[in-house]
């Protein structure tokens, strides 16, 4: 009875497709969660909260080059030449990390003087690599998704976990020792990935310029959005590293890898409503799936860190245990995160890329600034204030939208 149940869930692709990616991106926290729990026992706090920075400045990196390729791969790939979009999608993205890599080391003192130690050349050429290697790690994983090969995806992920086995050979390298444990990884994953991709796809390395032309106008729309919706996150670290010191941005960032426990789950399934929708499925039947899928996992999982969160940061060292209310905050605005992460999927697919725009930029406003305000006045759990409050707004603002609009 279990087997048939669990046969014909897998032969849902939707379901399918949203299982690997759900399991995948839980491995990935499960191995930063041991990562994590290494790093703050064989490194100091101080280094902790530098490699937090230094990791959110090599995502604003990688969030500035793509420009919006990222998302085309999934949305063209099922519908285009595989070959023209895979290798345009990447070449482009490479040459821009190198690009925006180089200008954002040159200015690194304009956004924290604490990370100018990345203007040395050996330490520039180390983050430049590790910038291409995860640029091309995020391009190749769109591409198993959008091939509806999550498996694959998966198995990504996992090779990504060799990151916990790098950090005590690498110890002594401070907080770069562990920037360096994530950037080998995405290194060898990498490598992974382009001897499975040439399986299904030519490599030829090469921009057409057909396909730049047609999806220049989604691309760039995406490219807007996502740097709005994903910034913030990258940012805040930085920013709490600026406000309050090395120490409470080890504390907010471990709060937070382990938040994304239940935030992971409207993300997964979200992307996969993105691919199914992309390969024609009804939006409407896999919304209602996707709300049932979302929140059987959900509830259990934010009930579990309300109550039991500081056990879980007890992990990490005591001193890491006084960030429990924060994480608190984290879990119970995952319930008010779902309306936010399945509108964004949804409008993608209806090619709406101007609302998607327009929310994320209120949310980066809200966001940010909420956070830069709340933290002065109540340290870092203000960062978990400003998370939920956005979030309900928005929350609210969909809510109206969808109504209005008679979508459902």
């Amino acid at each position: 009875m279990i087997y048939n149940f669990i046969k014909k869930y897998l032969g849902n692709p939707l379901l399918k497709n949203s299982f690997f990616l759900l399991i995948g991106s839980y491995f990935n926290v499960a191995s930063g969660f041991f990562f994590w729990i290494i790093a703050a026992r064989f490194y100091s706090i101080e280094d902790v909260g530098v490699a937090t920075a230094l990791m959110s400045s090599l995502g604003l990196v990688m969030l500035f080059s793509n420009f919006g390729f990222d998302h085309s791969i999934i949305r063209y790939l099922p519908i285009n030449d595989k070959d023209k979009v895979f290798n345009s999608c990447l070449i482009i993205t490479v040459i821009s990390t190198i690009i925006v890599g180089f200008i954002y080391i040159s200015s690194i003192n304009y956004f924290s003087s604490s990370l100018s130690f990345i203007q040395d050349f050996k330490f520039m050429m180390i983050f430049l690599l590790f910038a291409v290697m995860s640029s091309i790690t995020s391009i190749m994983g769109n591409a198993f998704v959008a091939m509806r090969s999550g498996g694959l995806f998966f198995f990504q992920n996992v090779l990504q976990g060799v990151r916990v086995l790098l950090l005590i050979p690498l110890v002594f390298l401070g907080s770069f020792g562990i920037f360096g444990s994530v950037g080998i990884s995405y290194l060898i994953a990498t490598l992974f990935s382009f001897l499975i991709i040439k399986k299904h796809i030519g490599l030829n390395f090469k921009i057409d310029k057909a396909f730049i032309k047609e999806s220049l106008s989604y691309s760039s729309g995406n490219y807007i959005s996502h740097v709005l919706m994903v910034s913030p996150t990258l940012i805040l670290p930085i920013l709490i590293l600026n406000l309050s010191g090395e120490i409470e941005t080890a504390k907010y960032y471990i709060a937070y890898a382990i938040g994304n426990l239940v935030l992971i789950i409207p993300d997964s399934l979200g992307t996969s409503l993105f691919v199914e929708g992309s390969h024609g499925e009804s939006l409407k039947k896999n919304i209602k799936k996707s709300l049932i899928a979302v929140y059987s996992f959900l509830i259990p999982s934010v009930i579990f860190l309300y109550f039991f969160g500081d056990i879980l940061l007890g992990f990490f060292g005591k001193n890491y245990i006084e960030a429990f209310e924060l994480l608190r905050y984290f879990a119970l605005s995952s319930f008010f995160v779902v309306a936010y992460s399945l509108f964004v999927p949804i409008q993608k697919v209806r090619m709406k890329i101007e609302s998607i725009v327009k929310l994320n930029l209120l949310r980066f406003l809200l966001l940010l600034g909420l956070s830069y305000a709340f933290i002065s006045i109540f340290g870092i759990v203000g960062a978990g204030y400003a998370w939920m409050l956005t979030h309900i707004v928005l929350g609210i603002l969909i809510y109206l939208l969808v109504k209005k609009n008679e979508w459902i």
